[in-house]
């Protein structure tokens, strides 16, 4: 039966710390980068994106995180194929606890300028993540949130026909020493149906 898996990325060792930012960027190890050839992917191929890591948050100010799925030719990549909404933290005080980051990104469309555009899903699990409002964190399940939490819709288009850099964002409400990411696993797998 024709079809395959392939693991295109993994990140070797716990990335860097980050915090007392606001634009988002870059979150995962520069080795982490996956370079993608022109032309490489086809209609119908996903991509499945792993991201586990800890967080950081102060209890004042709620943050709230924005993560994102960046591609382009360029290093660093400047194209969001892929966001979640702006995710808000719990009114309780967390040191780097575990959440994880779940996509997968169908490709809708390929080719040149901005005609090609994936179709993505994303969950994201973690204590420190509420259903809504400014609530304390929850004392018998941990939260699974929908990213984005809307009907699903294309992302931003690139060019497939190019050779792109697949980068993992990061953007933070409120620049504080105590809001921060550190990402711990990170992976990027190819799905298609095609032969390998």
């Amino acid at each position: 039966m024709p079809g395959y898996v392939q693991n295109l990325k993994t990140q070797h060792q716990a990335g860097a710390l980050f915090s007392t930012y606001t634009t988002a960027k870059s979150v995962i190890n520069p080795q982490a980068q996956t370079v993608i050839p022109g032309g490489y992917l086809q209609v119908g191929d996903m991509l499945h994106i792993w991201v586990s890591g800890g967080l950081s948050n102060v209890v004042t100010a709620q943050p709230t995180f924005t993560f994102s799925v960046v591609m382009g030719p360029a290093d660093p990549p400047t194209i969001a194929v892929h966001s979640s909404q702006a995710l808000i933290v719990t009114t309780t005080a967390h040191t780097l606890i575990p959440f994880a980051y779940e996509v997968w990104m169908r490709l809708d469309s390929e080719g040149s300028g901005t005609s090609a555009k994936f179709l993505s899903q994303a969950f994201v699990r973690g204590i420190m993540f509420p259903i809504s409002g400014a609530v304390g964190d929850p004392t018998a399940s941990i939260g699974t949130v929908a990213a984005p939490a809307t009907a699903p819709a294309v992302g931003t288009g690139f060019d497939s026909r190019i050779t792109n850099i697949l980068d993992f964002f990061c953007g933070i409400s409120v620049s504080n020493a105590g809001n921060g990411i550190q990402i711990y696993q990170y992976s990027v797998d190819l799905h298609s149906e095609r032969t390998p």
